[in-house]
């Protein structure tokens, strides 16, 4: 796949660098000078570096956005991103764009113009690799545009629980209708896994949610109280 993101800090750097590892053409665009050479030196692959604005569709075309399968946008502001992915889907027509949602406040507004919103750029890595050996985004579709909202947590000291041997994922009492669907512990912050029978949660582990979109507090009270 041919995948370009918007903004080369931390989080559009790991995933650069994740796509990368699996093989994917990646091009990253990225408005400050330093940050953009810096990611030209490390970046390891078939890649590009486009030092400019996002939201400056000169820009997008320099990254060649018309023949991404996938555009995302990982700044830390959300009308950038906003921005940016709109000029991705509107003037070059990339069948997929997907912003990174810094406040959960403005989902509704990226889901009202047809913007796919996620908040753990880890998670979206993740559905990016797994459902494009199905041949689409199917998944991330369908929590985009469903009544279902990711959230990411970290799970704190444990007050039930011994916190050497931490508590199984399937142990948590969650509420009615929401699930913790994946985590990535300390030792590893950028590696995150889907939850499976075994997962046992730590303190420290950060922790993505999938839940009734009213009951998000619910969800990460739930994680707090462990």
């Amino acid at each position: 796949m041919y995948i370009v993101i918007n903004g080369g800090g931390k989080v559009g750097e790991y995933l650069a660098t994740r796509m990368l590892d699996q093989g994917n053409e990646v091009a990253v665009i990225e408005s400050d000078e330093s940050t953009a050479d810096r990611l030209s030196g490390i970046l390891e692959g078939s890649y590009i570096v486009i030092h400019g604005d996002g939201c400056v569709s000169r820009f997008q075309s320099d990254a060649e956005t018309e023949r991404a399968d996938v555009f995302v946008s990982t700044t830390g502001q959300d009308d950038s991103n906003l921005m940016a992915c709109e000029i991705a889907n509107r003037v070059f027509h990339v069948p997929r764009v997907i912003a990174r949602v810094n406040s959960p406040k403005n989902i509704r507004i990226f889901r009202k113009v047809g913007i796919e919103c996620v908040s753990s750029t880890a998670l979206i890595a993740t559905i990016i690799e797994q459902d494009a050996t199905l041949g689409g985004l199917s998944a991330l579709s369908n929590l985009a545009h469903g009544n279902v909202a990711l959230e990411e947590t970290t799970v704190p000291s444990m007050s039930k629980h011994d916190n050497d041997e931490g508590v199984l994922a399937s142990d948590v009492e969650m509420p009615d209708g929401c699930l913790i669907i994946a985590v990535s512990n300390t030792d590893n912050p950028q590696d995150m896994e889907v939850v499976g029978e075994d997962t046992v949660l730590m303190p420290g582990d950060s922790v993505v949610l999938a839940c009734d979109t009213d009951k998000t507090d619910d969800a990460i009270e739930a994680i707090s109280a462990l």
